[in-house]
């Protein structure tokens, strides 16, 4: 991937983009736990819950794997700026989950000690071999993490969950975005927002392929 822009432009752009989501993601513990929230949840939420924990475990395995594997190129340590940004706020997601499944009577999920990202790699979306592909890696989990949660939350049974939960879907849908906007500073031509909707039908739009 050609490079048409400085670097300082390329690291500028994720400031940018990891001060919108920042601010974004202060708000997402305070809204889990909102008195409005039953004392109580029914099983298939407690589910739904730990479920998104596991995602978001994930989220933070995968990046802590890749960081480790970037090189020490100026794009390298960029690329690892934005993940660190990014795992920064599915700790806080994950944080706000596990408070949120005590809150409700629940036994929050353990995380694993690994996770299988074989399925994206055979499929050509990314990989760990490259600064470039680790990118495309993170892009394609960060996609699947905004369709898990907007599929998942609208299965609450609860309204007040699917209101209060429901504001993290829109974070991983911006860490794609920031992700793609790295692209585009390194001259990728793409768009930062390639599609109207954030669905299954329009995943393959967001992601970038290998």
């Amino acid at each position: 991937m050609k490079s048409s822009k400085p670097t300082s432009q390329f690291i500028k752009t994720f400031t940018r983009r990891g001060f919108v989501v920042g601010g974004t993601i202060a708000s997402v513990s305070t809204a889990l736990l909102v008195s409005a929230l039953p004392s109580h949840a029914e099983s298939g939420d407690l589910a739904i819950l730990n479920a998104a924990i596991d995602l978001e475990n994930q989220g933070i395995w995968a990046y802590g794997v890749a960081g480790g594997k970037l090189s020490q190129t100026a794009v390298g340590k960029t690329v690892l700026a934005l993940g660190l940004r990014n795992r920064a706020d599915h700790i806080k997601h994950r944080d706000a989950l596990l408070a949120l499944v005590k809150q409700l009577g629940g036994t929050p999920v353990a995380a694993k000690e690994s996770y299988d990202l074989s399925s994206y790699i055979q499929a050509g979306e990314g990989n760990l071999d490259s600064d470039v592909n680790i990118a495309k890696l993170a892009l394609a989990l960060e996609v699947d993490a905004a369709l898990a949660y907007i599929g998942a939350f609208s299965k609450f049974k609860s309204s007040a969950l699917i209101a209060a939960a429901g504001t993290i879907a829109p974070v991983e849908a911006s860490h794609a975005t920031a992700i793609r906007a790295a692209f585009i500073a390194l001259g990728t031509k793409i768009e930062y927002i390639p599609a109207s909707f954030v669905s299954a039908d329009t995943r393959d739009a967001w992601i970038l392929k290998v």
